[in-house]
Order: structure tokens, then sequence, then C-alpha cells
């Protein structure tokens, strides 16, 4: 009889213990801090054709069209934006989708109202930045003659699904030259888009843009003209953990491989 008690004894200390320790470890996987899912790991975010997008200072139409997988004239007709597509901080932008019947009403010419001259209003809003200059060079009409952006082996690829990538990463060490993969003008410089650090976007034509992130230096600015093959950022680390390029190709705002288009190696 006492030794059955002891047993059960034993036995009791033995499960006290195991419930204890299971409750320790998952105290301590609560407090553990999840670690951050790089832009690469996470789900692919859908094109955004619903709400508004406040605008804040430093962004272009084209940086917030790349922030919401829509097409750049697609979103400057919905808002009625035209070119050199000039926006202003504060500016509630539409990201609703027109139907067609509403394109139609807006492309009719519109009745005359009055001859009498409009006052013009003083200007109080600042824009973000300044207009893009038209650049001496246009914008090529033709196809684009695509070049690598740098001489770095490619490591890791595009991919729209599992791990989405919406371009590809080159290697490389911080100074490296950045290369426009093609020519055109660059329509946004800056450090606004989460995961991407300093950015370059460089528009070539009225269907393909490409970016060029993480640089540790940008060499060019907005409204500037880039030949290809031109020298526009070093190689960095701003937005990752590692010194390389991440490069993306988007035809008609869409993300595109750009295996699909740049030269074999």
């Amino acid at each position: 009889m006492i030794e059955t008690r002891t047993i059960q004894q034993q036995w009791m200390r033995w499960l006290c213990r195991a419930l204890l320790l299971g409750g320790l470890m998952l105290l301590s996987g609560c407090a553990s801090d999840a670690p951050y899912a790089p832009v690469s790991d996470r789900t692919k975010p859908p094109k955004v054709t619903w709400g508004y997008h406040l605008v804040r200072p430093g962004e272009t139409l084209y940086s917030i069209a790349w922030r919401y997988g829509r097409d750049f004239q697609e979103l400057a007709n919905a808002n009625n934006i035209r070119s050199p597509y000039t926006i202003y901080p504060n500016q509630k932008l539409s990201l609703y989708t027109p139907s067609k019947s509403a394109r139609k009403s807006s492309s009719a010419p519109k009745a005359k109202t009055s001859s009498k001259p409009k006052t013009k209003k003083s200007a109080t809003k600042a824009v973000s930045k300044p207009a893009a200059k038209k650049s001496k060079v246009p914008v090529n009409r033709g196809p684009v003659r695509w070049q690598w952006p740098s001489r770095g082996k490619v490591i890791q690829y595009y991919s729209s699904k599992g791990q989405v990538n919406k371009g590809i990463d080159i290697s490389g060490k911080l100074g490296e030259p950045v290369k426009a993969a093609g020519p055109g003008r660059v329509v946004y410089a800056g450090s606004g888009l989460l995961g991407y650090g300093r950015l370059l976007i460089v528009k070539h034509n009225s269907t393909f843009l490409s970016a060029y992130a993480h640089n540790s230096k940008m060499l060019v600015k907005e409204g500037d003209s880039v030949k290809a093959g031109q020298k526009i950022a070093e190689i960095g680390s701003s937005g990752t953990n590692r010194a390389k390029l991440h490069f993306e190709i988007r035809k008609n705002g869409k993300p595109v491989n750009p295996l699909q288009y740049l030269p074999r190696k």
C-alpha cells in the first residue's frame, strides 16, 4: 500500500513538472518577437481598384501607381490628371477604376458654359516635387532594347507564387554601378516605398517602366533623361539586409519577369 502511494506521488510530481515546463515554453514563445518578413516573402498583393490615397510630400503619380499595382495612365485617367501628371500634398486620389460608360462620357466633348475668362486662383498648394521637365531626349516610342542593369549574378528569381518576388535580385558590392536598362526618363527618385530602400523608377515608353532598388547613392533625379547603360546609381543595402540590386520591369503597371526581356549573359 505504501509502495503504491509512493508510485502515485512520483507520477503526480512528474506530471506537474511536465505541465509547468510546457507552460514556460508557451510563454517564452509568446514573448519572442516574430522575425520581420521581407517583401519577397509576403503574399502577392492584389491590384487595388477601390478606396482613396492621400498624397504625401515626395510622392509622384508613378510611385503611387507602383504601390497599388496600377498603370500610371489608368490612375491618371481615373482622376482627370493630364501630363506631366503633377500632384499635390494632401490631394485625394481615387483608386476606383472607372466603368467603360464613364470613360466614354468623360471623353465626350464638353459643352461650353461661358465665354468669360476664368480668374486664376492663387497657388496655395506646394507641389510635392518639382514638375518633371520635358526631357531633351524623347521617351522611346519603339520597343525597348533592354540591357542588364548590373554585372552581378541573379541570386533570387522572379516569382508570382509562394515567396513572391516582383523582379530579380542581383548580387553586388557596395558602390558598384547601377545602369539604366534602357533609355527613358526618371519619374521617381526617393525612399517612400516600403521594402525598396532608395528607389529609382525609369519610364521607357507608354508601356514599360523599370525600377532599381536598395541603392546607396542615386546619381540622377526626377525629370532627368537617361541613356541605356548610363550609370544612374550605386549598389547599396538600403531597405534590405545585404548589398544587392533589386530590379523590376512593369508592363502596363503589372510586374513581369525581367529575364524574358534581358539578353542572355
